[in-house]
């Protein structure tokens, strides 16, 4: 059965979804699972691109871009970023910055979504999450927020 999970943050900086996302991915990747992130944008690829090659001095995220013109085949790295209708050949790990889903997301072993204090964003999230109940996928909230 697929799980989604939901990192629900403090933050309201857009910015703060793509320093978790390295923390998140390095995670996963440690853990030996093959990741696929999905943005919106090739130019938003290429941002999360050098993100994780400049993410921590001492570690590397083995990653590459896939795109519609490659497949997942000619990107060997465990985590791999796409937009569009671009999926990798692996349906294990599947992060979601893009925010909308396709019915292919929901063939993933897992969907990560990481959620900040922004009205799109939360409006989007609450979406995917109603999506992934009425899919029968089991759901974990991991919320990040100081407990008051």
């Amino acid at each position: 059965m697929s799980q989604a999970d939901f990192y629900v943050l403090t933050d309201t900086q857009h910015d703060s979804r793509y320093t978790f996302l390295c923390r998140l991915a390095d995670k996963v990747l440690g853990k030996g699972r093959q990741v696929f992130i999905s943005v919106a944008s090739e130019q938003e690829a290429e941002r999360l691109d050098q993100l994780l090659w400049d993410y921590r001095p001492e570690a590397f995220i083995p990653h590459g871009i896939i795109s519609n013109a490659s497949s997942g085949a000619d990107t060997p790295a465990p985590v791999q970023i796409g937009w569009g209708d671009t999926l990798p050949e692996h349906r294990d790990v599947y992060i979601n910055l893009h925010l909308d889903t396709a019915g292919e997301t929901l063939k993933f072993e897992r969907i990560l979504e990481i959620v900040v204090q922004q009205d799109d964003i939360l409006t989007a999230t609450r979406k995917n999450y109603a999506t992934y109940k009425d899919a029968g996928i089991e759901i974990k909230m991991h919320d990040m927020r100081p407990k008051s």
